[in-house]
């Protein structure tokens, strides 16, 4: 389908980092008819509630944001929740939206959803070929079952269906919630937190950080992902999988440095080894997206200043996330 400024676009999960980066960018290119509902407002893990919304707004394309989403700490924690609640949300926006005839639906997932020693970079192709990380099996099962939803449909009913696989994301409206964020914002909260404690007392506070400091992670700027989404709404594309990065990674070390620098403390980092690593790499092959005629324009450095700007910005109005 062709996409007009008025086309009645729904994005589930407008109010989260990635949702709203999507509704900024959307926003800003002129587009006219943004629908968006907050979790109190509409609950996607109820089916009745779902098909109701559709009913009464009639979106004419989907982007499915909204995900039950943490770190390691809470994957392990609440697994069941992880697994449940990602696919009570997935199912019933994709079902939903098939049936009321949507033609556009672009559902985000994550790049966790690859094997766990999958060779590197990670292609598209690598799906469902060995086991996954455990510590975050949970929500990549859900996320995979969305995967091959999405793809189903498309093969079987010729529906423009598609999945973006975001590497790791972070940026503006971050969760820096230590018990249940992932690593950058977690790191920047505690670097930021030892800084001002070691101003306080006079007395330099170091930082301890999960793991051994040597798995190498890939980051994207929430902004460019919002880019990617809106040139996957504008543009036609040939496959049903598209890996979403920049194509380069660090160690956990060096980003801990990084940000550190960045963020002004000057004490010691304590590497805590009996936590757990996670995977040894993920790094995306971008090289599907880049053909396509897509690529990031973020430099990691400039998007973490950007981030702790907006982080020393908003402080007292973070998000508390809960698990029930």
């Amino acid at each position: 389908m062709k996409l007009n400024l008025d086309t009645r676009i729904y994005i589930a999960g407008h109010r989260g980092m990635v949702g709203s980066a999507i509704w900024r960018k959307l926003e800003a290119d002129g587009y006219t008819h943004l629908i968006g509902k907050t979790s109190a407002e509409l609950d996607l893990r109820n089916q009745q509630a779902v098909q109701s919304f559709f009913e009464k707004e009639q979106p004419e394309v989907v982007i499915d944001a909204a995900a039950r989403v943490g770190g390691i700490l809470a994957n392990n924690e609440y697994p069941y929740q992880f697994l449940m609640e990602n696919m009570q949300i997935q199912n019933n926006l994709i079902d939903t939206a098939f049936k009321a005839g949507i033609d556009k639906f672009i559902f985000l997932g994550s790049s966790c959803i690859y094997p766990k020693l999958a060779p590197q970079p990670l292609k598209e192709e690598y799906l469902l070929t060995g086991p996954l990380e455990p510590t975050n099996e949970w929500y990549a099962v859900a996320k995979i079952t969305g995967v091959k939803a999405c793809e189903a449909i498309r093969k079987q009913f010729g529906k423009d269906y598609i999945s973006l696989m975001p590497t790791n994301l972070y940026g503006p409206f971050d969760n820096f919630d230590l018990k249940t964020s992932h690593v950058l914002p977690a790191m920047i909260r505690k670097f930021h937190d030892a800084k001002v404690k070691s101003e306080e007392t006079s007395v330099t506070e170091p930082v301890e950080v999960w793991g051994s400091g040597t798995p190498m992670r890939e980051f994207l700027y929430v902004e460019d992902l919002a880019e990617a989404v809106v040139f996957a709404l504008e543009n036609e594309f040939q496959d049903n999988l598209y890996n979403v990065g920049t194509g380069e990674d660090l160690t956990i070390k060096e980003l801990a440095e990084l940000i550190q620098k960045i963020v002004g403390h000057t004490g010691e980092i304590i590497w805590d080894s009996s936590k757990p690593d996670g995977t040894p790499r993920k790094l995306m092959d971008v090289s599907k997206m880049t053909d396509a005629g897509w690529k990031a324009k973020t430099s990691l450095e400039e998007g973490i200043r950007r981030t702790y700007a907006w982080f020393l910005e908003h402080q007292g109005e973070f998000k508390e996330v809960k698990i029930k």
